[in-house]
């Protein structure tokens, strides 16, 4: 039997996995390790007999309602398969409390590497950095242009009012995370309500979109393309630009004097020869959609807010002693910074924003 990991117990997990997965684990050794890169839900490789699955489970500790539903992740990856965007397959979704104490499941181990360093990045040529930007423009396109109710997500949300839901949501959030008093925050959220837009459409959004939430392949060619997309915890029906603006916000073009202060998402992985600038890539997105961008300073105001709640979220867990891996001490003096991003983005009252 596996030994027991944070949040997995090897004795209650293995007769789930039994039950759910013989195909894979009809008897056996096996083994279970936590995938690093994660600041929010767990996920874990499990060594079957019969291969290797993915299995994700919330965080451990105190979950905000509504965060980290592992069914609705489920959902949403058993939706898109067959799509032309690219996801691991769902292979089985327990909801039962007695097993883990949560609801989890299991996906399949899609082959490629999750690129998480600067070293990861460094390691690929500047033809390929520039071929993988594409693709992940590609990808995020694509999500757009799934009808949702041709994939049984018509009902996954609201289909209209989202920034307004939005700010008015991770507000909420943002008060029972907070771990001090940030008046800039307060001022940001103010900001956002008085110029928040009508939203741009009604899409599949992913949420939280990003390259360290993809899974890269790289085939004889060399020319690398994205395997599988992760992490649809915060996936729901939305404005596409606002996640646009998600992806964005983590990019870090040449010559960012605050990427080493801010350790999250994709901190330190495009800053070099190859990547576009977040401008060439949102203007690609324009040209592959049909879109129009205008409005994309408000976007990405909204987008970095978001950001600061969910670090200020993980800061509280790592002050509590609640979090797995490294690199959880570097979360919260970002919080502050992408708040300070925001405000710049939004300029003074009455001013038309414009990217920071």
């Amino acid at each position: 039997m596996a030994d027991d990991l944070p949040g997995l117990s090897a004795a209650a997990a293995e007769p789930w996995l039994r039950a759910e997965l013989p195909a894979l684990f009809a008897g056996g050794p096996w083994s279970a390790e936590v995938i690093s890169g994660g600041l929010s839900n767990i996920t874990y490789r499990l060594r079957l007999p019969g291969g290797t699955v993915i299995l994700r489970r919330p965080p451990l500790g105190h979950v905000l309602p509504r965060a980290h539903d592992m069914a609705r992740e489920y959902r949403v990856l058993s939706a898109l398969c067959g799509t032309p965007v690219p996801v691991p397959r769902p292979l089985a979704l327990c909801t039962d409390p007695g097993v883990l104490g949560v609801t989890f499941y299991a996906m399949s181990d899609v082959p490629g590497s999750v690129l998480r360093t600067p070293a990861d990045t460094a390691a690929l040529s500047p033809a390929a950095r520039g071929a993988l930007a594409d693709a992940l423009i590609s990808v995020l396109a694509d999500l757009h242009d799934v009808s949702p109710d041709a994939v049984g997500l018509g009902d996954y949300g609201r289909r209209s009012g989202y920034c307004v839901r939005q700010i008015r949501t991770w507000g909420a959030q943002w008060e029972r995370s907070k771990t001090r008093d940030l008046p800039d925050m307060d001022v940001l959220l103010t900001r956002l309500a008085e110029v928040a837009p009508a939203d741009s459409g009604s899409v599949i959004v992913h949420g939280d979109f990003r390259l360290d939430n993809t899974v890269v392949s790289v085939p004889p060619d060399g020319v690398p393309g994205i395997a599988a997309v992760l992490d649809w915890e915060l996936s729901t029906l939305g404005d596409p630009l606002a996640d646009l603006a998600v992806m964005l916000s983590y990019w870090h073009d040449p010559g960012d004097a605050e990427r080493g202060s801010i350790p999250v998402g994709s901190a330190g992985l495009t800053d070099m020869a190859g990547f576009p600038p977040a401008r060439s890539l949102a203007s690609a997105y324009a040209a592959r959609t049909g879109r129009d961008i205008g409005n994309l300073p408000f976007y990405m105001a909204l987008a970095w807010m978001k950001l600061a709640v969910i670090c200020e979220g993980v800061h509280a867990r790592y002050l509590g002693g609640q979090t797995v891996g490294p690199g959880y001490e570097k979360v919260g003096p970002a919080v502050p910074l992408l708040v300070a991003r925001g405000l710049r983005t939004l300029g003074q009252p009455g001013a038309r924003p414009t990217l920071a």
